[in-house]
């Protein structure tokens, strides 16, 4: 199984990070491979009327060989994907916003059925979406559920999971019991 850490964490010494590991560890069986994309790393492309048209042609010839592509076609090919991201200001860095945008692809990741609704294209059975948060989290809903649903309806990912560790930097909070409690659930 290849499994794809998504890691949309700007911290060199993250706990979101520490705990996608943590989650990985735990379902990777010995002969699993991890991928990591920073999305940080990841050039991606100012999205302009150029780049759209260029998309489309790409995507109507379904020639995806522009290196532009290959975070969308690793995404494709992916098992199963851990997503790791911060909760920041109701949601995740935009830097996220930005990679999701780049790997939806027409034709690559997702296509649309003769009624028009998106029909994904992914591998992926699964998709674990970690976060952590200072203090609680608000609402799921801008960050996992903005996930969650471009998994399931645009990817095709049913399985799509959330583990969250919150009230980290509460005073008195114990980070590590935390921590533990979020990967045993």
């Amino acid at each position: 199984m290849d499994i794809l850490l998504v890691d949309a964490c700007v911290r060199e010494d993250s706990r979101t990070r520490k705990l996608a590991e943590q989650v990985i560890k735990k379902m990777k069986m010995a002969t699993d491979t991890v991928s990591v994309v920073k999305v940080a790393d990841v050039v991606s492309p100012i999205i302009s009327e150029q780049f759209i048209l260029s998309r489309n042609k790409a995507s109507e010839t379904q020639d995806f060989s522009d290196t532009v592509y290959a975070p969308a076609r690793q995404f494709s090919e992916a098992d199963a994907i851990v997503v790791a991201a911060p909760y920041w200001d109701f949601s995740f860095p935009a830097i996220l916003k930005a990679y999701f945008e780049q790997i939806n692809v027409l034709g690559l990741t997702f296509e649309y059925t003769e009624d028009g609704m998106p029909h994904g294209l992914c591998k992926a059975e699964r998709l674990i979406y970690v976060t952590t948060a200072g203090g609680p989290i608000v609402s799921d809903e801008y960050g996992y559920g903005y996930v969650r649903t471009l998994a399931q309806v645009f990817y095709g990912i049913a399985d799509v999971r959330q583990v969250k560790a919150e009230g980290l930097d509460v005073i008195g909070a114990d980070v590590e019991k935390i921590l533990r409690e979020a990967i045993e659930k």
